[in-house]
């Protein structure tokens, strides 16, 4: 009962950080679940999965918003979904689950991934900021960079490239299709929206969050009683952060989110 309670909360904490700050989920959720006990593969497959269905309503809002750029979106899922299909086909096997050298690997990476996100975090609003001026002179919000030619050929190659990347990424450690997606669409598509950025990167995470959290299922990797314990305290949780952060300033909840992820980075990185 008391391990029970103790997912539960840590479910509402993370809820309750992606509530306030909009970020968090896979960032925060694998690390506490790993500081709990867990073996890395069960940590990052029950998280894939929690994920996949607490993205789900958000993916749902943003398509009913129209912030979602399917076009874009399925240049990702282009990407990330056939690379997440043969990770879990060829490297989720017996021999990952008992390897102490693929979780020493998964770890290190999670770590590498979880630095990056702080950074992400930190610079993000600079590249907005920067960005700024063009997005005051856009007319149409879910166009792809205007204007054909090489420049636009480009845009959508790297886009497939970027699902690719968050294929591994995300596979192998619930991590980046969040703050690191949404960054990089930023910088790949200046003139969309916020919204549509947010909106095309989520419906993105949903997909591949799914099948790669299905592979590790097929490979006996999740934990479900783990899974339902963190949805029974997040979803109250995410409730819960939605409505009250606005009593607390933004610069001061992000700047908790950072030192949090930079401490759990560097501790699996370098001490675990």
């Amino acid at each position: 009962m008391l391990d029970f309670l103790v997912l539960v909360f840590s479910g509402g904490l993370v809820g309750f950080a992606i509530g306030l700050t909009g970020v968090g989920g896979g960032s925060l959720m694998t690390p506490i679940v790993l500081l709990l006990g867990y073996p890395p593969p069960v940590a990052i497959g029950t998280d894939l999965l929690y994920a996949a269905l607490t993205k789900g309503s958000g993916a749902l809002f943003h398509h009913r918003k129209n912030n979602v750029d399917w076009r874009a979106m399925g240049l990702l899922a282009a990407g990330s979904i056939p690379v997440s299909l043969l990770i879990s086909m060829f490297v989720l096997d017996d021999d990952f689950r008992d390897s102490a050298f693929y979780e020493e690997a998964m770890t290190t990476f999670l770590g590498i991934m979880l630095i990056v996100t702080s950074l992400v975090i930190i610079f993000q609003k600079r590249i907005q900021k920067r960005l700024s001026p063009e997005l005051e002179t856009r007319h149409d919000q879910h166009a792809v960079i205007p204007g054909p030619g090489l420049f636009q050929r480009q845009t959508l190659t790297i886009t497939f490239l970027l699902g690719v990347i968050l294929g591994i990424c995300v596979t192998f450690t619930s991590v980046g299709a969040g703050a690191i997606g949404a960054a990089i669409l930023f910088l790949l598509y200046p003139k969309w929206s916020a919204a549509t950025v947010v909106g095309t990167d989520i419906a993105h995470a949903v997909p591949l969050t799914l099948v790669a959290g299905l592979g590790y299922l097929a490979n006996g990797l999740v934990d479900l009683q783990l899974l339902a314990s963190l949805l029974v305290g997040s979803l109250p949780g995410i409730w819960l952060g939605t409505h009250v952060g606005s009593l607390f300033p933004d610069k001061a909840l992000r700047t908790i989110l950072v030192i949090a992820l930079l401490c759990l980075g560097l501790n699996f990185t370098l001490f675990y």
